[in-house]
């Protein structure tokens, strides 16, 4: 016998249910399933479900579990898509109820949506004769339906009276059961989930348990709880049998862009491009006037252009707006009508980029366009999308976040109320690795399994996290991804509220693209966000510059680039890209784009040959004499996957549609595949006159290098940043460190190895000052000046009331009882004040940091007489009539201290530390910093001061002693084995300064230093 499922809730309906497609479908064939009901709360998971079900041969019926409102009560309901029309109507039902965060069904939506649409109305403890009435004055009788549930088979004592009101009012009863896990023994890990989804513990008695017994019922369950009843299982399957929703086969659903009757798209986009190549290139050859029209030809064929004219009219916005967009991303940069419309900024010409491998006549695919804006002001972009194509037909594209194995750990160990030490450890076991799962951390954390093995409780633990693991979580919008529809998103998609008035679809975007919608990627680039604050500062100090203007050839950023100087440029901040760089010493933009399509695993390994033969170490050789002309800008070399399509139209006359194909097709490496464009490849070379066996070598060559080859479109792209950013540096260096260390805020380790970087340059830090500094970073004359919102301890509204009273005065804060008047008790606390008195940001009052902080106090209590809120001031600016109080004066701090302070809230020292001047005297010695950062084991020399001392006896109770030591720019662990600490040990006293001579050592990501000799200094 065939079973039926009428409700099934998915775990895509967020924390409601455990059960996951795959393990859900091997249930529903073992249990000879011809019908199932997907009936979450929202149209989450509709789709993956619908096609799992079809490839199973499993009849899916799109169901929605909600609670209409009617004139009597709230009742829970289930509406079945009994069609397309039924479909159509429950994405509005959804859409509508999420947009507006409803929790309730309005009964006059339900009349309003009803056709196509099955309704069962749950009878539960709620379940009244007036509430059915209501119903079936909306729906027929063949519309509706009472559900009647028996949890775990057992009648209920209402089934009686809604049987018999069902019998009077003539309406047919079905067999009413939710699963929400496919196992009985799933039960307590569903339990698990529910608790977590209420957020209590699972000892919490005021815990709602849910419904027993709601896993997938058998054959002969479903026939067992309801024996008295078959005609209730008949309703069932004849009413889900009636429910046949048909997706079409993806069909693309192209916007369109807002035009006059009078014209056409077409005619507009090439005009629109004529303008622009004429704008861009005054003096263009017959080569840009052929490939122009011949990439329009292809566009109209697909009939895009409609999309390439939306593209361009945003990206004018922006440039309008001065926000900053890159030159291009991905294969678009091989478009000429791109370069033309202002979208990219790449000439794909003279880098010989091929239109085909954005847009493939012979393999019709969607455009895909990605752009790249300063990511401060990508939203701006989205909202000009949004509001001129309108609210209904713009969304952006959620996203779901899953349980990792730390989370899912972690959560289900909260709900069994562990400690939060014991949440910590738990963490601890598990390796911090990307994607790895519970069942590999068990396989390699010895210290998880005898965690688990010591207590039935942890056995209990980890068995309920193995099985909630990877269900979705949570919900976000997705960083990138905006949809735009030429018809309401409600007739296409489900739809929820998001941010700003912009929609958030119901399914993430694989399922939005399999609808044919036309996805976009607004993507937010951090370095654009910099080169913008680098470029404003430039024009701060009214110097007229334009990224336009930068020459490619300049020497001062090739000598920056050669040394591999990119600490902050795009793309080339790695050590590895600084070793690839200086291997091949760039002199031409070229071999920048070269490197970054070469440093990626696989490819990497040409590095260094690339580098020789670039430097004439070694000849350059081909494998014919028909690659010459494509592969000589890359020395022999096949760097992207563009120079495979030249080969293959060279070598055997493919279009360049037809090698793209066959690039597609090789970069599978389907054996089957390779040996049938091999005969092909070979066969059309054969036909030029090329030998066999030279077009099956070169046929190899291809084969070999289609893993590896680049999109070269993308890598000249990027490369232009990447030149931009080193040409900044080169040319404005204390902009550029200024925008770096204002973007770095609140990384710590970013900043210090700025600043670092810029003291080895001369470039001067200034200190923090409540008259000099603003927010962020600034460039002055003589160097760059901390902002205050990189103190630590400080906020940001902090910041902003002190920033706007300093604006506000004619003349400075005479002391800190005038800042502690000006700010206002509400601001002036010793929360706020004591960071930037130990930052030294009030040095500028020539009174000493102790003394400042003694008196931090007596200026609150001031502050709190004179000036209680932001509105008081009872002396209105005046407070002479009161007197002013006076400094608390105490000896100058200590110099350690007055360091460990600095340290404390700035992450660096800015008075000298006392290593500074012997560390001149010295020319071995290395900073602690670049001990630190140093990715080898090595002998090193470092001064330090000795911070702290911690001896030890070992094994055989012999002396030995781990010294930490400190310099200006950092802190180590020097490790001092017995033989050493026998010499050394006399001279080891806190504050002394010492040199040291050892091995440097990584252990357990620990880095110390093995002393052989130490010096006192």
């Amino acid at each position: 016998m065939q079973t039926v499922y009428p409700q099934i809730v998915t775990s895509a309906d967020m924390l409601k249910s455990t059960i996951q497609l795959e393990q859900l479908v091997e249930k529903l064939k073992k249990n000879n399933t011809k019908v199932a009901a997907i009936t979450n709360s929202k149209l989450y998971g509709v789709l993956p479900f619908w096609h799992t079900l079809i490839k199973n041969q499993i009849q899916p019926v799109i169901g929605l579990t909600l609670i209409v409102q009617l004139d009597y009560s709230p009742v829970s309901i289930v509406l079945y898509a009994e069609n397309n029309k039924g479909y159509e109507n429950i994405l509005k039902i959804s859409s509508g109820m999420e947009t507006r965060e409803l929790d309730l069904l309005p009964k006059k939506w339900l009349h309003a949506y009803k056709e196509g649409i099955i309704a069962v109305y749950k009878a539960d403890l709620l379940f009244s004769k007036d509430s059915l009435e209501e119903l079936k004055s909306i729906f027929t009788p063949t519309y509706l339906f009472v559900g009647v549930e028996r949890p775990s088979g057992i009648e209920t004592e209402e089934e009686k009276a809604i049987r018999k009101t069902c019998g009077e009012e003539n309406i047919k009863l079905t067999a009413y059961h939710e699963c929400r896990y496919v196992e009985k023994d799933d039960a307590f890990a569903f339990e698990v989930l529910n608790a977590m989804d209420q957020s209590v513990k699972m000892s919490d008695f005021q815990r709602k348990k849910p419904q027993p017994d709601s896993h997938l019922l058998s054959h002969e369950e479903w026939q067992e709880w309801f024996t008295d009843v078959p005609e209730w299982l008949s309703n069932t399957k004849l009413m889900l049998e009636r429910c046949m929703v048909v997706f079409d086969k993806k069909k693309h659903i192209m916007p369109k862009y807002p035009l006059p009757a009078e014209i056409t798209a077409k005619d507009y986009l090439t005009l629109q491009c004529e303008e622009g190549l004429k704008a861009r290139i005054p003096h263009y050859t017959h080569d840009y006037t052929v490939r122009l029209h011949y990439e329009l030809d292809v566009i109209s064929q697909m009939q895009y252009e409609d999309y390439f004219l939306i593209v361009q009219d945003f990206m004018k916005f922006a440039r309008q707006s001065n926000i900053l967009t890159g030159p291009g991303r991905g294969s678009s940069a091989s478009s000429l009508v791109a370069y033309t419309l202002y979208i990219t900024d790449v000439d794909p010409l003279p880098y010989g980029l091929l239109f085909e491998r954005f847009l493939n006549p012979e393999r019709i695919t969607m455009p895909d366009i990605d752009i790249d804006f300063a990511d401060s002001k990508r939203m701006d972009v989205v909202r000009y999308v949004a509001e001129k194509y309108g609210q209904n037909y713009v969304s952006q594209i959620i996203t779901f976040g899953t349980l990792s194995a730390k989370a899912a750990a972690r959560e289900v160990a909260r709900v069994f109320g562990f400690e939060s030490s014991t949440l910590e450890a738990i963490s601890s076991f598990i390796p911090s690795k990307l994607g790895i799962t519970l069942k590999e951390a068990y396989d390699q954390s010895s210290k998880l399994r005898e965690f688990i093995q010591t207590e039935d409780i942890r056995k209990k633990w980890f068995d309920v996290a193995l099985k909630l693991e990877g269900l979705p979580r949570n919900a976000s919008t997705h960083a990138a991804g905006v949809v735009l529809s030429p018809v309401p998103l409600v007739d296409i998609v489900p739809i929820q509220k998001g941010h700003e008035d912009i929609y958030l679809t119901q399914w993430p975007m694989k399922e939005v693209e399999e609808k044919g919608l036309l996805k976009m990627d607004f993507l937010g680039l951090r370095n654009l966000t910099i080169m913008e604050r680098i470029l404003n500062s430039i024009h701060y100090k009214k110097q007229s510059f334009s990224l336009k203007e930068i020459p490619f050839n300049d020497e001062q950023t090739f000598r920056l680039l050669q040394k591999g100087d990119t600490t902050g440029v795009f793309q080339l901040e790695s050590s590895g890209m600084r070793s690839a760089l200086k291997q091949i010493k760039p002199t031409r933009f070229e071999d920048i784009v070269a490197v970054n399509a070469l440093y990626r695993p696989g490819p990497m390994e040409s590095i260094p040959l690339y580098a020789k033969r670039k430097l004439g170490h070694v000849p350059v050789t081909y494998e014919h004499p028909v690659l010459e002309p494509i592969l000589k800008e890359t020395y022999g070399i096949i760097v992207y996957q563009e120079q495979i399509m030249q080969i293959a139209s060279q070598m055997a006359g493919f279009t360049f549609g037809e090698a793209d194909l066959l690039r597609r097709a090789v970069s599978k490496k389907n054996r089957e595949v390779l040996e049938k464009e091999r005969s092909h490849f070979v066969h059309k070379a054969k036909q030029l006159g090329h030998q066999e066996q030279a077009a099956t070598s070169v046929y190899d060559l291809i084969v070999r290098f289609a893993d590896y080859g680049f999109p070269k479109s993308h890598a000249v792209a990027y490369s232009v940043i990447s030149y931009q950013m080193a040409y900044l540096k080169a040319h404005y260096p204390l902009e550029f460190y200024g925008a770096l260390l204002s973007t770095a805020i609140g990384n710590q380790d970013k900043i210090n190895q700025l600043v670092l970087e810029m003291k080895q340059k001369q470039i001067s830090v200034l200190p923090p000052s409540i008259f000099k500094s603003q927010s962020t970073f600034t460039v002055e004359q003589n160097g760059i000046r901390f902002g205050l919102q990189a103190v630590k301890g400080i906020s940001y509204p902090f910041t902003q009331k002190l920033l706007q009273q300093r604006q506000r005065r004619s003349a400075k804060w005479e002391d800190i009882f005038d800042l502690a008047t000006d700010l206002s008790a509400v601001f002036f606390t010793r929360k706020n004040i004591e960071p930037l008195v130990k930052a030294g940001a009030l040095d500028d009052f020539g009174v000493e940091r102790s003394t400042l902080l003694a008196t931090i106090d007596a200026a609150v209590k001031y502050a709190e007489l004179v000036s209680p809120t932001e509105e008081t001031d009872l002396f209105e600016g005046d407070s002479s009539p009161f007197g002013k109080s006076k400094y608390i004066k105490t000896d100058p701090l200590p110099v350690m201290l007055k360091l460990q302070f600095e340290k404390e809230v700035l992450g660096q020292y800015f008075s000298e530390h006392p290593t500074v001047s012997k560390k001149k005297t010295n020319d071995k010695v290395q900073h602690i910093w670049d001990i630190m950062q140093s990715s080898k084991d090595s002998f090193v020399h470092a001064i330090g001061m000795i911070q702290e001392i911690r001896r030890i006896r070992t094994k055989k109770g012999e002396a030995m002693a781990f010294v930490t030591i400190q310099d200006d720019t950092g802190n180590i662990s020097v490790t001092l084995f017995p033989e050493e600490y026998a010499k050394f040990n006399a001279i080891l006293k806190e504050q002394a300064i010492i040199l040291v001579e050892g091995k440097k050592e990584s252990r357990n990501n620990r880095i110390q230093v093995i002393a052989k000799n130490i010096t006192l200094y």
